[in-house]
């Protein structure tokens, strides 16, 4: 068994199986679900690999989420590699981050390396899908981490579309917070003194989260450190002074480790906003995103396949990770293990998180590169159940880079 025969096999599995790729595609498009309420696409994945031999646990740890496993016939005594897959759509946009070309170029891969263990005996290990919900919003893969779902599991890999060929984005770490003010209502023309202004709280909690802007780092700024956020409630009558308010914050920075300080920085603002209006105030964090530690050996292997089947790579040299303020929680699954999240472009030019990128999600035009990415991640993954060279690298890698969550 040479490289060639294993590009061979992997070329001929996803080029026959690329219209039921493409329709397993569709119908996640055609059926948009919010995190952690992916019922259709959950079934839909499930029936879609159980019908094709893999061992399939439904409702893996989470009730959306799902592991589907392939062991080679030549013998389970060798690494265990996950594609992790994403389906969960955005409000109001669907899927306007490509979450249904992600599954489709993990379960793309899974299906080729499943027919090169089947035809090669000498391929040992286990290939798993791992079904991973509520990326947008949650932090799915945290929930599953937490409770185990990256046991046994050796390595892992997964490729977003987006606009340009990656090879090692440096994702930001990211901090969902909704701030709560509560104060007193009473009317705001004739005894305006009597109330407490929960919005005059969050104004000025917005305007010193402003200010402190000037106080973070130059280099963090360059590198991704900002606030996404949005007033969502503040009050429900222009004369009576607002009781409540509400406001949702994205808090991002280039490390985990400056994220947690950048937060602790944060909640003072509102803290002091609260005292300043005499409000109360209740802050819920949801599940910090960390930053993705991308494997140097893992991607230098996905490199050279990807780069074989065209992908330009604008870091190509790895000399250095190019910037971006996007998050994601698979940084999560790669402070547990080695794990490598390249960028792929769909050639189109919409940005990710807008209606044209929905709609090039779903292009026939999206096919050729999400066919071509489920070629490379094969052979990557057949790189790490085949080298042991390789498979050491990464692991060194990790050690060197990585960290227990």
């Amino acid at each position: 068994m040479s490289a060639a025969d294993l590009q061979e096999a992997v070329y001929r599995a996803v080029d026959e199986n690329a219209t039921d790729l493409h329709g397993l595609s569709r119908y996640l498009w055609e059926n948009p679900e919010l995190a952690l309420q992916e019922v259709k696409c959950h079934k839909w994945l499930t029936d879609f690999l159980e019908a094709r031999d893999f061992k399939v646990t439904r409702h893996f740890l989470l009730d959306t989420a799902f592991k589907a496993e392939f062991v080679a016939p030549g013998g389970s005594d060798g690494p265990a590699v996950a594609f992790l897959a994403e389906y969960d759509a955005l409000p109001d946009m669907g899927h306007a981050c490509g979450h249904n070309l992600i599954a489709e170029n993990a379960i793309g891969a899974a299906l080729a390396v499943r027919e090169a263990m089947k035809k090669y005996k000498s391929v040992r290990g286990k290939i798993v899908v791992l079904g991973t919900p509520a990326e947008e919003s949650c932090g799915g893969k945290q929930l599953l981490v937490e409770k185990g779902a990256l046991e046994g599991i050796d390595a892992a890999i997964m490729c977003h579309p987006g606009r340009r060929d990656v090879l090692r984005l440096a994702f930001t770490a990211t901090q969902q917070m909704v701030i709560r003010f509560k104060g007193k209502a009473a009317h705001a023309a004739a005894s305006p003194w009597e109330g407490l202004n929960a919005l005059d709280a969050a104004v000025a909690s917005y305007l010193n989260i402003g200010l402190l802007r000037q106080q973070i780092k130059p280099t963090s700024k360059i590198q991704g450190t900002h606030f996404i956020r949005i007033i969502v409630h503040g009050g429900t009558y222009p004369n009576i002074i607002p009781e409540e308010s509400e406001l949702k914050y994205h808090v991002r920075a280039p490390t985990t480790d400056e994220l947690v300080d950048l937060v602790r920085r944060v909640e003072n603002c509102f803290h002091g906003a609260a005292q300043a209006a005499g409000c109360s105030v209740d802050i819920e964090k949801g599940t910090i995103y960390k930053h993705v530690i991308q494997n140097a050996a893992i991607a230098r292997a996905y490199r050279k396949h990807a780069q074989a089947l065209g992908f330009e790579f604008q870091d190509a040299d790895m000399s250095e990770q190019p910037p971006t303020g996007a998050s994601t929680d698979c940084g999560n699954v790669s402070h547990c293990i080695p794990t490598a999240h390249p960028v792929y472009s769909l050639g189109i030019g919409a940005r990710n998180h807008t209606r044209e990128f929905a709609v090039d999600a779903n292009s026939e035009k999206a096919q050729e590169p999400t066919l071509r990415v489920s070629k490379a991640l094969a052979l990557t993954a057949l790189d790490l159940l085949t080298d042991p060279q390789l498979m050491d690298e990464a692991r060194k890698n990790f050690a060197e880079h990585g960290r227990t969550p």
